[in-house]
């Protein structure tokens, strides 16, 4: 099969295109702005393949998504291209509007029109596959409540509103034009190449070079965390066997504090790398103040996916973060590189 898949150079889609790779025979072509959080370094295990190819696209260019679907004809879709940093939406709204709600519109319409053109033997086959978080549900109060994949919409942040609205898009293409679209909402991602300002890398990062870890409010949020390379063959599973019109959610069966999580992190860190001065670096965590509409707690019914399509997760939190942990380790130079910008000025440099 092809499959064109939108930000596969960012922490999720880079997941996705390695996995599809490396344990399939599927061409991908991925398309990806490569925005701050795109990242082709990435992808440099598999970039040689002949079965993968790159096109620097704003999803927003409709000529150019449009062309993109002419030149690959693929059969399914998978669209991970977002802005998803709920900090930034909130500094900066703007561009999750025009990324998560414009760029998904201009997407799905590139999609149906191609769709449309497609012979009686694939037009049944094709897929678009649209991946979503689980924030559009918004929080839960109770502590046994979970989100299914029939919880009434609530938003809290720009972000989160941004993903609901286009969760609402891929749906009444779906329920207007027979648009053959899938969903998917997923828990709190963490594993490698994670961009830095999300928790567990900017805790694990600032523990080693003894900068405060700092944590907001009194760190009692929970998150339902998801192994990312899990995530991947999820979503890998939902494209290719899960049925249309439906929703899947994906979750990790880990609910956390994020006080415990930065501790589990401290903890790896004080066995595998301890401080020079010996001191426990639990003692660098600094409370902050809370930002605000900050969701108190997340978790996933995960069990419609597990029952239909035989998915659950391998990795427990425990041993995931601690493969997580040891990723980072070992691979400074790409933390530093994406630190510094230095990964984006030598991309820029190569366009020039």
């Amino acid at each position: 099969m092809k499959i064109l898949i939108t930000g596969g150079a960012g922490f999720i889609g880079s997941a996705v295109i390695r996995h599809i790779i490396s344990n399939t025979d599927n061409e991908v072509l991925n398309i990806d702005k490569l925005t701050y959080a795109g990242n082709l370094e990435s992808l440099k295990e598999i970039d040689q393949s002949p079965r993968y190819d790159f096109r620097k696209i704003d999803i927003c260019d409709a000529d150019a998504v449009k062309q993109a679907f002419e030149d690959f004809q693929p059969n399914l879709v998978m669209h991970l291209a977002a802005e998803s940093h709920v900090d930034r939406s909130i500094d900066g709204p703007a561009e999750f509007i025009t990324t998560n709600i414009v760029g998904t519109y201009t997407l799905l319409e590139a999609a149906r029109q191609y769709w449309q053109t497609l012979d009686e033997v694939s037009k049944p086959k094709f897929r678009f596959h649209h991946i979503s978080t689980d924030e559009v549900y918004g929080d839960l109060e109770e502590t046994t409540d979970l989100f299914t994949e029939s919880t009434p919409y609530a938003p809290s942040s720009p972000y989160s509103a941004s993903k609901a609205s286009s969760d609402h898009l891929v749906r009444a293409w779906q329920r207007t034009y027979g648009f053959p679209t899938i969903i998917t909402n997923c828990s709190n991602n963490y594993g490698p190449y994670h961009f830095p300002e999300k928790l567990i890398p900017l805790v694990i990062l600032n523990a080693l070079d003894g900068k405060p870890l700092p944590i907001y409010g009194k760190g009692d949020q929970i998150r339902d965390w998801l192994y990312v390379e899990d995530h991947a063959r999820a979503l890998y599973k939902v494209v290719t066997e899960g049925k249309v019109g439906e929703t899947y959610n994906i979750g990790g069966h880990n609910e956390k504090q994020n006080i415990e999580v930065v501790k589990t992190i401290c903890q790896i860190l004080d066995k595998l790398q301890p401080q020079a001065n010996a001191q426990p670096y639990e003692n660098l965590i600094t409370f902050v103040k809370d930002r605000p509409g900050h969701d108190l707690r997340y978790a996933i019914d995960a069990s419609k996916i597990a029952r239909d399509l035989d998915w659950t997760p391998l990795e427990t939190f425990e041993t995931g973060v601690r493969k997580t942990v040891e990723w980072y380790l070992e691979n400074l130079e790409w933390c530093r590189r994406v630190q510094d910008g230095s990964y984006q000025r030598e991309r820029l440099g190569a366009a020039i």
